[in-house]
Formats: structure tokens, C-alpha cells, sequence
């Protein structure tokens, strides 16, 4: 079951790339990265770490629904959510940057990391992504805990809104 999961994983984010199949060999037989276009099958939206990796915990209370595929990359220090196409959605926060039509990412096979980038929730070939709304409560909330935490952190945290 776990191998057509992954394998399910693979089509679907390989779909997105200019040439499936050399995506896949990529990952294979490559550096293990490789660039897929945004806007088609999901956006992406990138936030600071600390907001990410907090807001990530909080989609995680449901025990009942698994978030949508979320990548972590640690030389960057950004987390990307992957969510369905929205080209006039307007996110707005400290940091935040929505990655839509005409962007390029570069992704990690479902199955292993590749350098500096890492799946927090892989695919798992549904298709299935984070719900906007559910992943605007869950910044807002670790937007809130990060102002309370500021005073004792090195960093700066921004108390802009959404």
C-alpha cells in the first residue's frame, strides 16, 4: 500500500513539470530537485520558519485530517504550503510570498529529501492540498503566538496582520 502511495505521489507532482518523465529521472538519477511551474495544479505559499513550522502544529490538532503537502527549506529558512490555484488570491503578512501562475519551484521527490529541501507532509497523490481558510486561521493563530513570544526571541517578529 505505502509503494502506490508514493508512487501516486510521484505522477502527481511530477504532472506539474514541462517534461514528467525527466522529472522523474531527475530524482532518480539527479541532484534530486527539480523545478516545477506553479499556478496549474497548486500555488505555494511561503512564509518566514518560525510562522510556518508553528502554523504547521496547529493544522496538526485535528487528528482526523492530515494537511496538505508542505515543504521546508532549511538553507532559506521558509516553509511553502501548497494550495489549490488561486491567480487574484492576495495574502498578505511579514514575509509571506504567494507563488502562483508563471513561478517556478523547486520540489524534492515525494519519497526523500534533496539537499536543503524537505517534505514536512508529502503528497500523497490525491491531489489533495491545504484549505486556504483552515491555513489563514492557523497563521493568524501563530501570528498571535509569535508577538506574545517576541520579547524573549533574538529575532524579530513582525505584529503585522493578514
Amino acid at each position: 500500500m505505502q509503494s502506490v502511495m508514493w508512487k501516486q505521489a510521484v505522477e502527481w507532482l511530477a504532472a506539474a513539470a514541462t517534461d514528467p518523465q525527466e522529472c522523474k529521472r531527475e530524482w532518480d538519477y539527479g541532484a534530486g530537485t527539480v523545478l516545477v511551474e506553479a499556478g496549474r495544479y497548486w500555488d505555494v505559499l511561503s512564509v518566514p520558519d518560525r510562522l510556518g513550522l508553528l502554523a504547521l502544529d496547529y493544522l496538526w490538532r485535528d487528528p482526523l485530517k492530515v494537511p496538505g503537502p508542505t515543504l521546508v527549506d532549511c538553507t532559506a529558512r521558509r516553509v511553502g504550503f501548497f494550495l489549490p490555484p488561486d491567480p487574484v488570491s492576495e495574502w498578505v503578512g511579514f514575509g509571506v510570498r504567494h507563488v502562483g501562475r508563471g513561478s517556478w519551484v523547486a520540489v524534492p521527490p515525494p519519497y526523500r529529501p534533496a539537499g536543503r529541501l524537505e517534505w514536512l507532509v508529502p503528497p500523497d497523490g490525491t491531489g489533495a492540498l491545504h484549505s486556504p481558510g483552515t491555513l489563514e486561521s492557523a497563521l493568524h493563530e501563530a501570528t498571535g503566538t509569535l508577538a506574545v513570544l517576541a520579547p524573549v526571541s533574538a529575532e524579530p517578529v513582525a505584529l503585522e496582520g493578514w
